[in-house]
């Protein structure tokens, strides 16, 4: 009786996947709405998870209940992820994203024209990981990649399979991707730490990615080069926030230094008025609110699931498919993995993951930093090649608009980096042993 107890108080996580599972492909697949699946409002299908939890164990009263939910939510990792999610949105407000532009035009204007696919997505790894939005560099330069398509001759579903990885790789490993932060706040480590372990991981991926874009690119016939007006001084604030997160610097301070350099050097070049820079901030912020309010609200229902006893189910479960490090490593990430997979947001998955991982990490004694890795990169790695994910949805949506034809289904073959990057994890589980400490 205990133990069905403990197993239905994981119910309303099963709430949450089907209202907006169901409704993401009731719009996107029969209804033929466009973008489908984020016209489902994520915080309403939480809030209707989170009233299931509520009215579950009635032996707690609904005050308790309110104090436990408060704990969860002010836990020090909690408070952190939300400054840091609406402060790189006051950063990427302050910066714009121009500067991305400028990235791709200078680099297609110094290479010869055969590597432009390449180009394309060595542009997108800088850029992403600069910006730490794959959807926003996806955005950006799918329209170049589709240009680069049509004055060359390279296969379009190439070119924006590229962009796509690289836009990846650096969602995968920015300092101010709302990925990382959850992951690292979730664990618990440091991102400079998460940074190290993800970044030899992803490294080797992104190379042998970048030569089979190039042996792919070989074999078309090409023509004429991309040319394009760029300002690299744009670029100085991404660059900034770049090396000041990789020296480890106070991800704070880092941000706030892009801020400020940001603010100056847009007023400085007329690119702004001072009315317009605080109108993009507050623009900034309030694209994190969603994000936030969905932490905030996961933080509340897993307490009560935690209080429930619904953790020590799921647990039971998974320390009987996965023996040992090895395997609890693989069982972080294909957790991850599934519930990406069933929210189409690597972000909502790794936040509905992070409690269960912690304690993962606990029983298998994975490293913090390890484990916000494996967060991190499985998510990236799904969310990647799903055909209902915002990515492939925006980059589809942005060759549509432009006048040209194209589907999920032309581009998956094409997306070498997500399944490089399952292979590199791969063999940094089972073969690479993991740093010992934090």
């Amino acid at each position: 009786m205990e133990k069905r107890r403990k197993s239905a108080s994981l119910l309303p996580v099963g709430v949450f996947l089907v209202f907006y599972l169901g409704l993401g492909i009731l719009f996107e697949y029969i209804m033929k709405i466009p973008m489908g699946f984020y016209n489902v409002p994520i915080v309403v299908a939480f809030l209707a998870a989170l009233l299931v939890a509520c009215l579950q164990n009635r032996k707690v009263g609904f005050d308790e209940k309110l104090e436990i939910m408060g704990r969860g939510i002010g836990d020090k990792n909690i408070i952190t992820m939300l400054l840091i999610f609406l402060t790189a949105g006051t950063f990427v407000g302050v910066v714009g994203r121009s500067s991305a532009e400028s990235v791709a035009y200078f680099m297609l204007s110094i290479i010869p024209a055969r590597f432009a696919v390449a180009v394309l997505f060595v542009v997108a790894c800088f850029v992403s990981t600069a910006m730490g939005t794959s959807v926003g560099t996806i955005t950006l330069l799918t329209p170049i990649a589709a240009a680069v398509s049509q004055s060359s001759g390279f296969s379009l579903a190439l070119c924006v399979a590229s962009v796509m990885g690289g836009s990846m790789f650096g969602d995968n490993l920015s300092f101010i991707s709302d990925t990382t932060i959850a992951a690292c706040n979730g664990q618990g480590c440091e991102m400079k730490d998460k940074f190290r372990e993800n970044f030899w991981i992803a490294l080797p991926a992104a190379i042998v990615s970048l030569v089979l874009i190039l042996v792919s690119s070989f074999r078309a016939e090409i023509g004429t080069a991309v040319t394009h007006e760029y300002n690299l001084t744009q670029i100085i604030p991404y660059v900034l926030v770049l090396v000041g997160g990789i020296a480890g610097f106070n991800v704070f301070l880092v941000l706030l230094t892009g801020i400020v350099s940001g603010a100056v050097i847009m007023l400085a070049m007329g690119q702004v008025t001072p009315y317009e820079m605080l109108a993009a901030m507050g623009s900034g912020v309030s694209g994190m609110f969603e994000t936030c309010m969905v932490a905030v609200l996961v933080a509340a229902m897993c307490a009560l699931i935690r209080e429930n006893g619904g953790f020590d189910v799921l647990l039971d479960v998974i320390h009987r498919v996965f023996k040992g490090s090895k395997s609890g490593q693989l069982g972080v990430g294909i957790l991850v993995a599934l519930l990406d997979v069933a929210t189409a947001n690597n972000t909502v998955a790794i936040v509905m993951a992070n409690p269960i991982a912690k304690e993962m990490a606990d029983d298998y004694q994975i490293t913090p930093r390890k484990t916000a890795s494996l967060l991190d990169t499985f998510s990236c790695i799904s969310q990647g090649v799903i055909p209902y994910g915002a990515q492939m949805l925006v980059a589809i949506s942005a060759v549509h608009e432009l006048g040209g034809e194209i589907s999920a289904f032309q581009i998956i073959p094409k997306l070498f980096y997500p399944g490089m990057l399952f292979v590199s994890s791969l063999i940094f589980i089972f073969v690479i042993p993991q740093k010992t400490g934090k």
